[in-house]
């Protein structure tokens, strides 16, 4: 695994890492290494939705389409931004969020054949707006996120998804027959230990595009085996542009509005945890501006996907992996990966090559990727006074409500729909109990400055401003 001392950044320095434009020789193997550990989790939410709702392979090829065009404009918004309006400027991924899934499902299911993604596509536009209304209060409660909450949240980000690579590495799809087979298991363990011998013996840049290699090698690895499919090559369409509402106008059902408006509250949340993971380990805080414009990117993504047929949009976590695992800290690194995805939308023939890489490859590699989010969350605590009592018990108690969502999937089953919605995720119910917490044993009551707001003014790495 790579090493994750922070270097911080010298105000000497001409620019900053997050500001620096590599040469195209690092430039495009760092953006495949993000389009690689990204693209499957962007086609998950079309390829379920689109099954769900009765969709043919052509339905299907179009929605997965759309979801890489939205992604690829909403990653270019965010790293290069418009002025102070939007864009965080990080070296962030947007794209379709599977948070939104289980609801949308729901809707679907609740909703006539014929109406169900249009009652899908109205709801999350709806939540789009509700996100461009409320995200400005965002920015404001960073005061709330110190370094602290940040650490929980960030670690809880790496530990609560660590079911996604397992699932990978045991074949993707769980209705397969061959899901957990050992020549499955075998291809991820392989796929693993070609990244940690890279990471062993190499230097620079070839250490730095470990995960990429690893990819490479495991779907070569693949290939006479028969592991590696090339059916979605053969059938993907070379030229498929989105046209707007294809699948039909958007119907507003309150309902659904509802559940997608809460499903945003949760988007929101991970992705400022994103944005605040970033800054750490980018060495550029995150402010409460910082936080706004990013969140407004969410918004419009969110607000305008449905029109080409995109779902509700928000960070991914295993690209935040990949930087802090790489140490590539460049956004046009990522706006390049924008970029690419733009075309890999409007040529769906060139995204069915990305998703050569069979389950089991990107399964090894994504232990890697989540295991070192968990890691920056850790680094981030032990600079958090945890010597103190009162902040032990508040990443005690935080660290589990965000793992009961993992250890025991049915803990919430009987409660509301709505708080099923915001519990079930780990991040967000984590987040929630530990901002909470910070409250109770810092600011009510007290006219103290908690012992973790001092030592992050004291820490030169701190990655959380206070606005």
């Amino acid at each position: 695994m790579a090493q994750q001392s922070q270097v911080p950044h010298h105000p000497s320095s001409p620019v900053h890492p997050v500001d620096e434009k590599p040469a195209a020789r690092r430039l495009v193997p760092a953006a495949l290494q993000h389009i690689a550990a990204m693209y499957a989790g962007v086609v998950t939410p079309p390829l379920i939705i689109g099954q769900a709702v009765g969709l043919d392979t052509a339905g299907r090829t179009r929605l997965i389409a759309a979801s890489l065009l939205i992604a690829g404009l909403a990653t270019l918004l965010q790293t290069l931004g418009i002025r102070k309006f939007a864009g965080n400027r990080l070296p962030f991924v947007n794209a379709a969020s599977s948070a939104g899934i289980t609801p949308m499902l729901a809707i679907a299911e609740t909703t006539a054949k014929g109406h169900q993604l249009p009652a899908i596509y109205g709801a999350v536009m709806v939540a789009g707006v509700f996100c461009l209304a409320i995200g400005p209060f965002f920015g404001r409660l960073l005061r709330f996120f110190p370094p602290l909450v940040t650490g929980v949240v960030i670690t809880l980000i790496g530990v609560t998804l660590m079911p996604v690579p397992v699932g990978w590495a045991q074949g993707g799809d769980k209705h397969a027959a061959d899901f957990g087979d050992m020549n499955n298991l075998a291809l991820a363990a392989f796929t693993l230990v070609v990244i940690l011998l890279i990471q062993r013996f190499t230097q620079g840049f070839v250490k730095q595009i470990a995960l990429l290699i690893g990819l490479v090698v495991g779907t070569l690895a693949a290939l006479p085996f028969g592991m590696a499919s090339f059916e979605g090559l053969r059938s993907a369409p070379i030229a498929a542009l989105p046209t707007p509402f294809s699948f039909g106008p958007p119907e507003f059902q309150p309902a659904a509005v509802l559940s997608l408006c809460i499903v945003m509250l949760v988007l929101m949340t991970e992705s400022s945890a994103g944005m605040l993971a970033l800054g750490e380990i980018c060495d550029r805080p995150t402010t409460g501006a910082t936080l706004t414009r990013g969140l407004r990117t969410d918004g419009i993504a969110t607000l305008l996907g449905p029109v080409f047929g995109g779902f509700p949009t928000s960070a991914f976590a295993q690209n935040v992996g990949v930087v802090s695992l790489t140490r590539v800290r460049s956004r046009y690194v990522v706006a390049l990966a924008g970029a690419a995805l733009l075309v890999l939308g409007a040529f769906p023939v060139l995204g069915a090559v990305v998703s050569l890489v069979p389950m089991p490859v990107l399964g090894g590699a994504g232990i890697v990727l989540f295991g070192s989010i968990a890691v920056s969350g850790i680094r981030t605590l032990s600079e958090a006074g945890l010597d103190d009592s009162s902040n032990i018990i508040l990443v005690a108690v935080s660290l589990g409500a965000g793992i009961i969502p993992l250890a025991a999937p049915t803990f919430y089953a009987d409660f509301p729909a709505w708080a099923q919605t915001v519990l079930g995720s780990g991040i967000s119910a984590g987040a929630l109990v530990a901002v909470a917490l910070n409250l109770f044993f810092h600011h009510l009551g007290t006219r103290s400055t908690p012992r973790a707001a001092v030592l992050s003014a004291a820490s030169p790495g701190s990655g959380t401003q206070i606005p």
